[in-house]
């Protein structure tokens, strides 16, 4: 099997896992949501998201130096792998150890203080995982990573389930996301093991060689945390906990939607990485001009459907009981849309070896982007937090184009732009015509999502977005090259 055939098999079983895994973790948020309630549901959120800034902190690069140390040519596997582990280790227990210490400095309620202190072991074990995903990236053997994801979600739904039948509250749902993450971790360690030394190194020499090329990324992270995780953080210090859940359940299913494009890029990067180093520009390009075709296509429908759509989505992900987060959820699907383009084009600059050059561009953001929280959430609450999210995604996007044009010499052919928005806009007036009482319903919404699909595909191949030879090539994986649109 060649290797746009493997990646095409790979980015299969990834994108079926995680649709798998999508529906049992959206099965979860619908029984969380509905048994904790907008203001318990806020402190869980509370809680997640302090927990997951240290997590961040505690990623330092790591995840994405992975790859590219490993597509190096002549790499040396059982070296890189062990040291890795080793490393991530001592810095996964570094950082979220902090979360615990800290909390007790902020003004939160006591459910929000235990529910930190009974997640944070949640946080340690994903970060151990990334170490193997990265691995069975460059292996291009990512069904390991599918059966570990969604047994994860198997584990952290039966939590749910078993919260609400013996009434655990908070408690109980943290307590979930850590035996889910144990679990998914063993799994992860027992087929990582199968195939390369997982015991972890301690080689201090080749650490410091490995943060010497993680370290700007690290400090990319940083600030990429501030204008990440800096919305809820304030919305929570400024705005009650019910605002904070509504917030946050919109969000949940943006983040469900966002970890897409970091599976596709987190495919393409290892191509991208290998076909730059061995000087092969031209390969580097194509690839990048065909992914960057794929992003297009799939995001014009996600942004306008979602106008007609959120409502419903709220609807049947959280209840009634989170309606005003419909409109939230209209905003932020722009910013989600936005995800696909930075995630795949600062995966593009990793490639080349130029990250250090966007740091001052994350800088920049990171900083108006606090100030705008600081300056919207207190006068908007969550609408404001969500309009500087979709303006922190914008300025990263466009920052990650400028930098891969200059340092690459790549030009984005838009050809099929015009396309993708001429079967969005038939799919959007689709949905319009639709009755609204019909669109907003919960069985609605469900039959709306696929027919609004099939209807933006069925146009896209009448338009020509999506021709014959191309479906030949998904399906027969004879062609050389990603999709050929």
């Amino acid at each position: 099997m060649n290797t746009s055939a493997k990646i095409a098999y790979n980015t299969a079983i990834q994108v079926a896992g995680k649709v798998l895994a999508t529906f049992l973790s959206l099965a979860a948020l619908m029984l969380m949501t509905r048994y904790l309630g907008p203001a318990s549901f806020g402190e869980y959120t509370t809680a997640f998201t302090f927990i997951s800034i240290f997590a961040i902190c505690a990623d330092f690069g790591l995840t994405l130096v992975t790859s590219r140390l490993l597509s190096a040519p002549g790499a040396d596997e059982k070296k890189i792998i062990t040291n890795l582990f080793g490393l991530r280790i001592f810095l996964a227990i570094l950082f979220v150890g902090l979360a615990p210490a800290l909390i007790f400095a902020f003004p939160y309620s006591w459910n929000v203080k235990i529910a930190v202190l009974i997640g944070a072991a949640a946080f340690v074990f994903p970060l151990l995982n990334q170490i193997f995903v990265g691995f069975f990236q460059k292996k291009l053997n990512l069904i390991y990573v599918a059966l570990a994801e969604i047994a994860n979600r198997l584990v952290f739904l039966g939590a749910v389930i078993l919260s609400i039948q013996k009434n655990l509250g908070l408690t109980g749902v943290m307590g979930g996301l850590v035996a889910a993450a144990l679990v998914s971790f063993l799994i992860h360690l027992y087929f990582a093991g199968q195939k390369t030394s997982v015991r972890p190194a301690w080689d201090f020499v080749f650490w410091k060689q490995i943060l010497k090329t993680s370290w700007p990324l690290a400090v990319t992270i940083i600030f990429n945390l501030i204008y990440l995780k800096a919305d809820t953080l304030i919305l929570s210090l400024f705005k009650s906990e019910q605002a904070v859940g509504l917030y946050g359940a919109a969000y949940r299913i943006i983040d469900v939607l966002s970890s897409l494009p970091f599976i596709f890029a987190g495919l393409v990067l290892p191509v991208l990485s290998a076909a730059w180093l061995s000087g092969d520009r031209n390969k580097y390009r194509q690839v990048l001009q065909k992914a960057l075709n794929l992003t297009i296509i799939a995001i014009f429908p996600i942004i306008i459907g979602g106008q007609f759509l959120a409502g419903g989505i709220i609807s049947v992900m959280a209840g009634k009981d989170f309606a005003n987060a419909g409109s939230i959820l209209q905003i932020l699907v722009v910013a989600a849309a936005l995800v696909f383009v930075s995630c795949l084009f600062t995966h593009a600059i990793i490639a080349i070896d130029q990250q250090k050059k966007i740091i001052g561009a994350y800088a920049f953001t990171s900083l108006s982007s606090l100030a705008l929280y600081l300056w919207l959430i207190p006068r908007y609450s969550y609408y404001g937090a969500a309009v500087a999210t979709v303006y922190s995604e914008l300025a990263i996007a466009v920052a990650a184009i400028y930098y891969v044009r200059r340092y690459s010499s790549f030009r984005a052919d838009l050809q099929i732009l015009p396309k993708v928005l001429l079967a969005s806009t038939v799919m959007g007036l689709f949905l319009f015509l639709i009755p609204s009482p019909f669109r907003n319903s919960n069985w609605g919404t469900i039959i709306l999502i696929v027919a609004g699909g099939l209807v933006y595909l069925f146009a896209l191949y009448l338009f020509q977005g999506i021709k014959k030879d191309d479906l030949k090539t998904i399906l027969n994986k004879k062609d050389n090259s990603l999709i050929n649109v």
